[in-house]
């Protein structure tokens, strides 16, 4: 069995930064690199691009919002089709670009925060995104919340996807995510999250708050940058994965 860990990184912006990018980088095996919008500038995206080539470490787009106060976190209502398509291809090709000045190669794509949480319910959002990545480069993989409508819109795209489940996120028993609004929506135990992880991989399943066994297909666990302790939390999943039989490598080299 073969998993890949990603997370989000590059989420500073001047001289204000978030997480520990060089920790992570040393532990995630595929990176999702914030393009502008919700965080990043060219200047962090070029620093983070560079060190994922320096450990091997696959990169990603990861497009949102146009919301740097909110972090991309609250959503946009009446935004139409053609704006979506036109701000996740705009995104995606500052990050081709500024890899291609680093050496380095976007291998796919994955939506950031209320982008992505709306996407998961509402096909016109989840089918704006794919669009936007195959008119891009339609080998780019698409990295999807497992069972959601993403999954839906991918394979009307016809591209290749990537399922996700998150190791530090509470979910719903519809398979959506706990909303951060939420308490318990984070989780931040490393020992519970390791185990979590481990049963997720091993079952294709996520357990809800409810405790209802949801199945998943499982090629990516997703651990943020920006969770306390999210080092901890990130190496202990890795070795949970490691020491019971698991490779853990970029999906996009699988």
């Amino acid at each position: 069995m073969k998993i890949d860990l990603n997370c989000d990184l590059g989420e500073g912006f001047g001289a204000w930064s978030m997480g520990d990018d060089a920790a992570m980088m040393r532990i995630a095996t595929s990176v999702n690199v914030a393009c502008g919008f919700h965080a990043g500038d060219p200047d962090i995206m070029h620093k983070t691009v560079a060190m994922a080539k320096t450990h091997g470490v696959a990169i990603g787009a990861h497009p949102g919002f146009r919301d740097l106060h909110g972090f991309g976190r609250r959503p946009v209502p009446g935004i139409t089709a053609a704006e979506i398509e036109n701000l996740v291809a705009y995104q995606i090709g500052a990050l081709q670009a500024v890899a291609s000045l680093a050496g380095h190669k976007v291998t796919h794509v994955k939506a950031h925060g209320a982008l992505s949480n709306v996407a998961c319910e509402d096909d016109m959002t989840a089918r704006a995104i794919a669009a936007a990545i195959k008119a891009v480069d339609p080998k780019l993989i698409f990295v999807v919340l497992a069972n959601s409508k993403l999954v839906d819109a991918g394979e009307v795209a016809g591209l290749a996807m990537a399922h996700e489940v998150f190791a530090d996120r509470a979910y719903e028993d519809d398979g959506n995510l706990v909303s951060r609004r939420k308490p318990g929506a984070v989780l931040h135990d490393p020992a519970v999250i390791a185990e979590r992880v481990l049963r997720m991989a091993q079952d294709g399943a996520v357990v809800s708050v409810t405790g209802k066994v949801i199945k998943m297909r499982t090629d990516t666990v997703c651990i943020h940058g920006d969770t306390t302790g999210a080092v901890e939390i990130a190496r202990g999943v890795r070795t949970a994965l490691e020491d019971n039989g698991i490779t853990v490598a970029p999906f996009a080299r699988q």
